[in-house]
């Protein structure tokens, strides 16, 4: 599944995401975060439950 075409992002601004050489918008963190179905903390590591604060 090609993650960045339902982020609406090029692959490689992703793969920037990934190695954490680039930060991710707020619009697109969101997106990834419904994707997954996910609250945004989690991706971001603040809390080890991944539906804390949804």
């Amino acid at each position: 599944m090609d993650v960045a075409k339902i982020l609406f992002i090029a692959q490689n601004t992703y793969s920037c995401y990934e190695k954490r050489t680039r930060d991710i918008p707020t619009a697109t963190l969101i997106r990834l975060a419904d994707f997954y179905n996910v609250s945004v903390d989690y991706i971001l590591g603040r809390t080890d439950d991944p539906k804390a604060n949804r």
